[in-house]
């Protein structure tokens, strides 16, 4: 069941503020994503391959689909023929295999590089110093990756109610995002998004400088296990 009133009061509030919103829609049916389709969303975010691959072709053509999870390198080319933005790419050798089959359906496909910004070891992501060693792999090899395009990095916070940490930890992203527009995108416009925030602490990360906020419960409702 989705909450419209919500949708519609976040909605209001992250286009003031030119902020995107990525709808959460995983483990939730095709019905839902579909009700809030129909009251204008567009944006929607998925963590599985599987899940993803199954529900595209039931929805509208015009959705755009965010993969937001971890990414197997074999499981890219399952969607790289729709896929809008990849949320969280944490490696090279991903990278080499996004641009590899994103060239196969003649398609440049934006990504964003996850950086690890949480207390928890068990979220994926990059530090500084990984950050900076991709993004030098990157630079030196661009002409060999014109299928894919960098546009931002993307986080996630450490599950906590401290909302200092949290915002320490956003602010922490922001800064390095700061700095690599700086040093390696500084021509490039593309490089213009912050994916932070969920529903727990968005208007934090708003403040902290998000441009996309992923929101799946307050839109949807508790998720349901599979």
């Amino acid at each position: 069941m989705v909450n419209e009133a919500a949708w519609k009061e976040i909605t209001a509030d992250l286009k003031e503020k030119n902020i995107t919103l990525v709808a959460v829609s995983k483990t939730k049916p095709v019905s839902d994503i579909q009700e809030l389709y129909d009251l204008g969303q567009r944006d929607f975010g998925e963590n599985y391959v599987q899940e993803l691959v199954d529900k595209q072709p039931q929805l509208p053509a015009d959705v755009r689909w965010h993969y937001i999870g971890h990414l197997q390198s074999n499981k890219v080319k399952y969607i790289a023929p729709f896929v809008h933005l990849i949320h969280a790419v944490d490696s090279f050798k991903l990278l080499l295999e996004i641009n590899k089959q994103a060239a196969k359906h003649n398609r440049i496909v934006d990504v964003l590089l996850q950086m690890h910004i949480a207390e928890e070891e068990t979220k994926f992501g990059l530090d500084e110093k990984e950050l900076i060693e991709l993004l030098e792999y990157y630079r030196a090899q661009k002409e060999q990756l014109p299928n894919i395009r960098v546009c931002g990095l993307m986080g996630m916070a450490t599950n906590t109610e401290d909302e200092a940490a949290v915002r320490s930890e956003y602010k922490r992203l922001h800064n390095t995002f700061l700095h690599l527009k700086q040093v390696y995108f500084l021509t490039q416009p593309q490089f213009n998004t912050c994916s932070i925030g969920m529903s727990s602490d968005y208007k934090i990360a708003i403040e902290e400088g998000s441009t996309m906020a992923r929101i799946g419960s307050l839109l949807f409702g508790a998720r349901q296990s599979n």
